[in-house]
């Protein structure tokens, strides 16, 4: 009995497995017709590769075009440090070859100034709420600067020295709001036409020479220097030149309006000048 239930589960195998190989060979038939099952099976596994493959393809695409956009993003900020490094080296340059221009033009000023003794300076501070008022220079007693001298620069007189100290100097400019910031000047003509320099239009941003004449002919264009009469500047130092004319209240006298020859808005280098001969002109 035992040996025939052992037979039996022989028998069940052998036809099991030769059902598994009829039923591999019926599925391998091309030219035959798929069951419901295997039908659905196929379309299941199809459908699931469209809903997956197309999502996956995305997202494969997307990461690669994430990382092409970091490879971007880091090529760009290269190129952008160096266009900074480019444009901080093309402002230094021409903040240099401006700077040297200011000195070549300082240097042949100079010669301009054989009679009198001249300190040259660089402008170390200039506060913008007294724009128009004060600078300070790099130059003090100790170079020899002296209270009341000239300043210039290559293009025209600025100011005098206001205080003194050891190592610096502050000097007071043209257009300050001074009552006694005041200098004697004149406009060369066959007549020369003398008067002084005091105030500052802000709004025409043009220097005041009064107390000219009323019977004194001044014309747009005329150079006004000044007169060296004051006993202090030197003479022949450029101002600026005359841009209108008009007559007092009273018409008593003219009032000149002067366009300063210097930029008192770009003061970087300047000469201060001390008179060492004594020119006296008219006195």
């Amino acid at each position: 009995m035992p040996q025939f239930f052992q037979n039996k589960r022989l028998m069940i195998v052998l036809a099991a497995i030769i059902l598994l190989v009829a039923l591999l060979g019926y599925s391998l038939r091309n030219n035959r017709n798929l069951s419901i099952p295997e039908q659905f099976i196929k379309d299941t596994v199809s459908l699931t590769e469209k809903v997956f493959n197309k999502p996956a393809q995305y997202i494969a695409g997307l990461l690669n075009n994430i990382s092409d956009l970091k490879d971007t993003y880091k090529e760009n900020q290269i190129l952008k440090s160096k266009l900074d490094k480019y444009v901080e080296l093309s402002v230094r340059e021409k903040e240099l070859e401006k700077e040297n221009k200011e000195l070549k033009d300082l240097i042949g000023y100079t010669k301009d100034l054989s009679d009198y003794e001249s300190i040259q300076a660089t402008v170390t501070i200039r506060d913008p709420d007294k724009w128009q008022q004060i600078i300070t220079i790099d130059k003090g007693s100790t170079n020899g600067v002296e209270k009341e001298m000239a300043v210039v620069t290559a293009k025209g007189l600025i100011g005098k020295v206001k205080n003194v100290s050891k190592f610096s100097s502050t000097v007071q400019l043209l257009s300050a709001s001074d009552r006694t910031n005041r200098i004697s000047a004149k406009i060369q003509q066959k007549n020369t036409v003398f008067g002084l320099i005091e105030g500052y239009d802000v709004e025409k941003q043009t220097l005041l020479f009064k107390r000219i004449p009323s019977n004194a002919k001044v014309k747009k264009g005329q150079t006004v220097v000044t007169s060296g009469l004051g006993g202090v500047f030197p003479k022949t130092l450029v101002i600026g030149k005359v841009e209108e004319v008009e007559p007092d209240e009273h018409g008593l006298t003219q009032t000149a309006y002067i366009k300063p020859q210097a930029d008192f808005n770009d003061i970087n280098h300047v000469i201060v000048v001390k008179r060492t001969i004594d020119v006296q002109e008219g006195e």
